[in-house]
């Protein structure tokens, strides 16, 4: 995804970082291409895509609203609605990609980490303060100090914005607890959780398979708590928002218990097809099964 926002600057023949092509000849514009933006704004084929969260900033700082804003913002809603809301953490947003080479620096160094130091949910508050702040002071917040402007607009247009909170992310990931920003923090992701509660692709389990070792809660990014309704057996699949569809613990899983799948089947029909599965595996072992 990263090079993706890369190949129409290079494609133009101008160079990353914020570095332009220049003499007296006319040049062409990356603008000019079928693609061309950043993780906030991009068009694509003529028609322009926001980024939802950004979009709810300036509603709440400018207190107006503008039918293009939820035009732009619609796709990225109807994409992710139907995909899983976190899946943007999992495979689009750049801060998670740097989160995983730290991940692999930190065990190379043998650093140890608290796993959880501050519960998932407070991400989803962090995103209603900085809508409330952006109110409040007239301007979008987030978009000050986001980590994600770091990377994506610092790679693409050489913006500094947010470099200081991305440098914080990388130290308190050396020394205090993993995926602190990703896990418990970043409005962003509390947005995305909120949206991923009606995704429909899910990480499902095979009971029968299981074996039970947690390898899959050692490897989850998201954060382990949420596999634990499923790996109880009181679910066939990971519901929680916070999933990102990343597959870390599908590929971490030594059993091939974990897979993604589509579709969303309720939590009592999951449960009542599993104890069903369960019933007729044990009667076909020649096990009694009780009333």
């Amino acid at each position: 995804m990263l090079v993706l926002f890369c190949l129409p600057l290079l494609a133009a023949g101008w160079g990353l970082f914020g570095q332009v092509s220049g003499g007296d000849a006319a040049v062409p514009t990356p603008a000019e291409g079928v693609f061309y933006g950043s993780l906030s704004s991009s068009h694509v084929g003529g028609v322009t895509v926001l980024d939802p969260f950004a979009v709810l900033q300036v509603i709440a700082a400018s207190k107006s609203f503008d039918v293009a804003w939820l035009v732009g913002a619609l796709p990225v809603l109807v994409v992710y609605g139907l995909v899983r809301g976190r899946a943007f953490c999992g495979w689009v947003c750049p801060v998670n990609l740097l989160c995983e080479a730290v991940d692999r620096l930190r065990a190379k160094l043998g650093l140890r980490v608290t796993e959880r130091v501050l519960p998932r949910r407070v991400k989803v508050g962090v995103a209603a303060g900085v809508l409330a702040l952006s109110a409040l002071v007239s301007m979008p917040v987030f978009e000050l100090f986001s980590p994600i402007s770091a990377i994506n607009k610092g790679i693409l247009f050489g913006s500094v914005s947010g470099a200081l909170t991305l440098a914080a992310i990388v130290v308190v990931e050396c020394v205090w607890g993993r995926r602190v920003w990703c896990r418990a923090v970043c409005p962003l992701g509390g947005f995305y959780e909120v949206l991923g509660r009606a995704g429909l692709v899910n990480v499902r389990i095979d009971h029968a398979a299981c074996v039970h070792c947690d390898a899959c809660s050692r490897a989850c990014l998201a954060d382990p708590e949420i596999l634990a309704p499923a790996l109880a057996g009181d679910d066939v699949i990971v519901r929680a928002g916070d999933c990102m569809a990343c597959g870390a613990c599908v590929d971490a899983c030594p059993a091939g218990a974990l897979r993604l799948g589509v579709g969303r089947p309720s939590a009592g029909g999951a449960r009542a097809k599993g104890d069903t599965c369960d019933a007729v595996g044990a009667e076909g072992k020649g096990g009694e099964v009780s009333a």
